[in-house]
C-alpha cells in the first residue's frame, strides 16, 4: 500500500495507524539487517504516534497522513532521535527539536519510523562515506544506492517505509531515486524549510521526497509546503500540487537536453528518454531539443561553491558543543585536532578544498567565478525555459555502479553528479522518473530520467511525471533483496 492508500484506509477506519507501523516495524526487522537503510529505528515513538493518530481518527479528524511510515534522514532534526549526519562527529547527540518538514508531517497524521543512512554529512553520490557502513541497493547486492539519500531510497524502494525525506544538494534525491527505481523531488529552492537541517552547502541544498508514486509523492510534499518564519529564503507558490496530477500534459513543450552527459551516457540511458519522448509525443507534448551553451562546466563550479560553504559551515564541528566533549585539558591546538580527525576522507577533502577555495589571494581566482558563472547558467535556463516548458535530461549517464568501483578515484566519483548539479545551481525543481531497467549478466537494474522544470512551477513535473506513469513508461515497485519484485 502507498501512502494515499494508507490515509485513506486509516481515515476511513478500515485499517489502524498500530496495524500499519506494526507491519512496517516487522518488514524493517527482516530486511534492515540486509539493506542498511536505517540508522536509528524508533519502534516506541512510532508505536505511541500511532495511537494517537488512532485516537484523533476516533474523534472524527480526517488527518491528511493519517498512519502513513515516513523515513527521515539523518541530517534533518527529529526531536529525541540521534542525528549523527552519518559521521563519528555527531556520534551521541540527540536532536532537542523537529526540524519543520518533521513537524508539519507530524500534525498531518505521518509516522516516523526512524532516521536514514547517509553520506557523512551528506557528501557523497553512493552511501559509501557513511560512517556507519554502506546502505545496498535491494535491486543488486553489488550495486550501489546511489548518495548521499541512499538510506531513505533504500527504505522506500524496499517497502520499509511508504515515503522518506532526503536532501538534495546536488542530486542527492534524484541520484538515489534513479539508482533504486523510485519517484525522488527536488523542489523548487525556497518551497521546503531548511530549519533543522544540518547545513553542507546552503545556496544549493534543499529538502526533497522519495516515494513509490506520483499520487504518494504529492501529498507527501504539498504537506510541508509553505513559508518558515524561521527560514528566510522560504516562499509560497500559488499552484496546488494535487490538482496537477490530475491534469493532462497536452500542448506542452517539452525540451531534451543535449550535451549534459557528454559522452559518458550509457545506452540504456539513451533509450529510456528516447522512450520518454515518444510516449510524450503520443499524448500531445512537441519535443525538441534545448541548447543551454555553457552547462558542461556546470560540475566544476558546482564543486567550488558546495566545498566552500562545506568548509565554512562545518567550522562549527569542534568539540565545544556538539557531538564528541574532550576535556581540554591539555594542549587545545591537539584536542582540536583530534576531534576534527574524526571527519572521515570525504569531508576532510572537501573541507580542504573549500577553505583553500576562499582563502586570501584565492577566492576571486576560484569562488568568484564560479558564482559569477553560476548567474550566467541561471540566465540560459531561463533562455531556454522561453521556449520549452519542461526539460528533460538522464537523472545519471549510468545504471548503479558497483561497490569501491569510483571510491579511488574522487573525481570519477564527482562525474556521477554530472547531469543533476546544474539544477541545484540554478535552484530550480527537478523530478527523477523511473523509466524502465537494463539486464546485464542475469542482473536487472533501475534506469531514471529527470524532469526539470522553471523556477516555481513543481506543478508542471507533476503533470508531466503522472502522464507518464498512467501511461505505464514509469512505475515503482516494491523490490526485495536482491531483485525479486513484488
Amino acid at each position: 500500500m502507498g501512502a494515499s492508500r494508507i490515509a485513506s484506509a486509516v481515515n476511513a477506519g478500515e485499517l489502524s495507524a498500530k496495524e500499519i507501523v506494526a507491519a512496517y516495524l516487522e518488514r524493517i526487522a527482516e530486511l534492515n539487517g540486509k539493506l542498511n537503510a536505517y540508522l536509528h529505528v524508533d519502534s516506541t515513538g512510532a508505536k505511541k504516534a500511532a495511537s494517537t493518530v488512532d485516537d484523533s481518527v476516533s474523534r472524527g479528524e480526517k488527518l491528511r497522513l493519517a498512519g502513513v511510515p515516513v523515513a527521515v534522514k539523518d541530517v534533518i532534526s527529529v526531536r529525541g532521535l540521534p542525528i549523527t549526519c552519518g559521521s563519528r562527529v555527531l556520534r551521541g547527540y540527540v536532536a532537542p527539536y523537529d526540524a519543520t518538514v518533521v513537524d508539519r508531517l507530524k500534525r498531518a497524521g505521518a509516522i516516523v519510523l526512524g532516521t536514514t543512512n547517509t553520506d557523512e554529512f551528506a557528501m557523497g553520490s553512493s552511501t559509501e562515506n557513511s560512517a556507519y557502513g554502506a546502505s545496498r541497493n535491494p535491486w543488486a547486492e553489488d550495486r550501489v544506492p546511489g548518495g548521499s539519500s541512499g538510506g531513505s531510497a533504500v527504505a522506500v524502494s524496499s517497502g520499509m517505509a511508504a515515503a522518506a525525506l532526503g536532501t538534495d544538494t546536488g542530486g542527492s534525491v534524484r541520484l538515489p531515486a534513479c539508482f533504486t527505481g523510485v519517484f525522488g523531488l527536488k523542489p523548487s529552492y525556497g518551497a521546503l524549510s531548511r530549519y533543522g537541517l544540518v547545513s553542507y552547502a546552503n545556496s544549493l541544498e534543499q529538502v526533497g521526497v522519495f516515494a513509490r508514486s506520483v499520487e504518494d509523492l504529492a501529498l507527501v510534499y504539498s504537506s510541508m509546503l509553505g513559508a518558515d518564519p524561521r527560514d528566510g529564503t522560504t516562499t509560497n507558490f500559488s499552484w496546488n500540487i494535487r490538482d496537477a496530477v490530475t491534469k493532462g500534459v497536452e500542448g506542452l513543450r517539452l525540451g531534451v537536453v543535449v550535451g549534459i552527459s557528454g559522452e559518458g551516457i550509457h545506452e540504456a540511458v539513451s533509450s529510456a528518454l528516447s522512450t520518454t519522448c515518444k510516449e510524450l509525443e503520443r499524448n500531445g507534448v512537441s519535443v525538441g531539443e534545448a541548447s543551454i551553451e555553457h552547462i558542461g562546466y556546470s560540475l566544476e563550479a558546482y564543486y567550488l561553491i558546495a566545498m566552500s560553504e562545506a568548509s565554512s559551515n562545518l567550522a562549527r564541528f569542534d568539540g565545544v558543543r556538539y557531538g564528541e566533549h574532550p576535556a581540554f585539558e591539555g594542549d587545545w591546538n591537539e584536542e582540536y585536532s583530534r576531534v576534527r580527525s574524526l571527519f572521515g576522507l570525504e569531508v576532510k577533502r572537501r573541507i580542504i578544498l573549500g577553505a583553500f577555495a576562499l582563502s586570501a589571494g584565492y577566492q576571486e581566482m576560484y569562488y568568484g567565478r564560479a558564482s559569477r558563472f553560476r548567474t550566467m547558467l541561471i540566465h540560459e535556463f531561463r533562455e531556454a525555459f522561453k521556449q520549452f516548458d519542461v526539460l528533460l535530461a538522464p537523472t545519471s549517464p549510468t545504471p548503479p555502479f558497483r561497490f569501491g568501483e569510483k571510491t579511488q578515484d574522487p573525481l570519477t566519483m564527482y562525474l556521477s553528479d554530472v547531469d543533476t548539479v546544474p539544477v541545484n545551481l540554478a535552484g530550480l525543481p527537478a523530478l527523477n522518473v523511473p523509466a524502465g531497467t537494463f539486464t546485464t549478466n542475469g542482473t536487472t537494474l533501475p534506469i531514471g530520467v529527470q524532469l526539470i522544470a522553471p523556477y516555481g512551477r513543481d506543478d508542471l513535473l507533476f503533470r508531466v511525471a503522472s502522464q507518464l506513469e498512467r501511461s505505464g513508461v514509469s512505475f515503482a515497485r516494491v523490490v526485495e533483496p536482491w531483485g525479486r519484485i513484488v
